[in-house]
């Protein structure tokens, strides 16, 4: 059984739907992640720690232009 791990990120730099709909799009790509949710300034996702990690993650939200952290 593969270990599922849950996420919470900070997102800087979304102001409106368009942001969230790139975002949401941006993460449903991942091989191995799930969206839970995404608003402006934030997401949660479940990921398979075999498949995928925060940093790949995290990387793939600074590509699209946001700055992204884990929650504390």
């Amino acid at each position: 059984m593969q270990q599922e791990n849950t996420l919470t990120l900070v997102i800087d730099g979304m102001h409106c739907g368009g942001c969230v709909t790139r975002v949401t799009n941006t993460l449903s790509k991942l091989k191995g992640v799930a969206v839970d949710n995404v608003e402006v300034g934030s997401a949660r996702v479940r990921y398979q720690a075999a498949e995928t990690d925060e940093a790949a993650i995290v990387h793939a939200i600074e590509r699209i232009g946001f700055q992204a952290r884990a929650a504390d």
